[in-house]
């Protein structure tokens, strides 16, 4: 995908991840749609695009509402014309151990990190096959593809939101429409301060937003279907292999850091 001249909504375009990407794509020439819930911290982060691509917008919505995520997703594709590519960055951490859980938090979680991006997936799609051409990008996490301790809600959200992009990227094989997943690792935003978690048990390097937004940038331009910022993929893949001694680090991680 070309960046320059090209039209892209992003999620969760407020603050982390999502603003720096807002702002490198429209400092690379993209007319950017921005969405979240903060309007003054939003609109912020709609003031720089603009000095460099003045037809960037953005719309006010809480993802939780499935509804309102696909209608913006609609709104965004006429006030534009079309959209040539959706980015599913917006989601919600939650560090709480599984007894402590409960139905409408795991539920609340899922709408967001998951249900929202197939939401406005699907309803974006018939009009990108329409058109023959478009992309997806859905913003997972490592903790897609690894069960992190003290966070089995956030964990099945990114595992759905994995496997989700997996099987449309087999629907969508020479459609003209392209799927990338792209799984963080530890990033350096808000997600390890915010409030209703519990302390993060890692503590070690982080990675910077706008470092990872050059990530995706890359992603969206290159050829290949997934991408992991920092590389984690040999961690996964060695889990996947042989699952019991990874669980079982975990747990005795979750204990050391809990005693």
């Amino acid at each position: 995908m070309q960046i320059s001249g090209s039209t892209v909504l992003v999620t969760g375009a407020s603050s982390g991840i999502g603003a720096a990407l807002a702002r490198q794509l429209a400092e690379q020439g993209a007319t950017v749609g921005l969405v979240a819930r903060r309007q003054e911290r939003l609109a912020e982060v709609l003031a720089d695009c603009r000095k460099s691509s003045p037809d960037s917008r953005m719309w006010v919505a809480d993802l939780s509402d499935l509804d309102g995520a696909a209608a913006v997703a609609l709104e965004a594709w006429d006030a534009f014309g079309h959209l040539d590519c959706l980015v599913n960055n917006a989601g919600v951490p939650m560090r709480r151990h599984t007894t402590k859980l409960d139905l409408d938090t795991l539920e609340w979680v899922m709408r967001v990190n998951f249900l929202a991006p197939a939401h406005m997936t699907m309803t974006l799609l018939p009009r990108m096959t329409q058109r023959g051409e478009g992309m997806i990008v859905n913003v997972s996490s490592v903790a897609g593809r690894l069960g992190n301790a003290n966070e089995a809600a956030y964990s099945a959200s990114k595992f759905a939101l994995c496997g989700w992009s997996e099987a449309i990227a087999v629907d969508l094989w020479d459609s003209g429409i392209v799927i990338r997943l792209v799984n963080p690792g530890p990033i350096d935003t808000e997600i390890w301060d915010l409030p209703d978690n519990d302390d993060p048990l890692y503590a070690g390097p982080k990675i910077s937003a706008d470092e990872m937004a050059q990530g995706i940038v890359s992603a969206m331009e290159g050829d290949k279907f997934e991408l992991y910022l920092p590389d984690m993929k040999a961690i996964v893949e060695a889990k996947t292999s042989n699952p019991d001694p990874f669980i079982a680090g975990m747990a005795a991680m979750f204990r050391s850091e809990s005693s």
